[in-house]
């Protein structure tokens, strides 16, 4: 009696995975986007307080922002007609055209050396750290890393904001 291993899709998704990231591709990590500067006021952390609920009164005074300010404070201001449905700008980031298309978040790290205070004139800098391939259940993921350094004028560290996206 012959036995035949029966096809296996899982194992056939798995092994087509591996090769999606070309060397173009990775020539992509270390790039950094155009440095952005932006001036911090007193009123932008009040009104960022107040519509976000902080209780501390730090915060409420806008003596320093919260940890959370800093997001999309680096973003373009673009018009109604070019935000997606959840309120970001389309394609904000730059970076390789990937082979997988359905991007999610993988996850968000924040490293804060001292707090954002009024009157900081801060300088942001996003670049590509990291990508890599893993194979998940239904088929194959394509993640990168990208890394946003805060720093002040002076080029005191601020904060490194560390992002994942997962391509499927």
């Amino acid at each position: 009696m012959q036995y035949t291993v029966p096809y296996n899709k899982r194992q056939a998704i798995r092994e087509a995975a591996m090769g999606l990231l070309t060397d173009e591709h990775r020539a992509w990590i270390g790039v950094a986007e155009p440095s952005r500067s932006v001036a911090v006021s007193r009123r932008d952390i009040v009104k960022y307080s107040v519509a976000t609920g902080q209780r501390q009164e730090k915060y409420l005074r806008g003596d320093e922002a919260p940890l959370m300010f800093i997001f999309n404070l680096f973003g373009s201001i673009s018009e109604l007609d070019q935000l997606r449905p959840d309120g970001l700008a389309r394609g904000s980031g730059r970076g390789p055209g990937l082979p997988l298309k359905r991007v999610m978040a993988g996850g968000t790290e924040i490293h804060q050396h001292r707090p954002i205070r009024p009157g900081d004139q801060l300088i942001g800098t996003q670049r590509i750290t990291d990508m890599y391939e893993k194979t998940g259940a239904t088929g194959p993921l394509i993640f990168t890393v990208r890394t946003l350094t805060v720093t002040t004028e002076a080029g005191e560290p601020v904060l490194e904001e560390v992002q994942t996206g997962i391509a499927r």
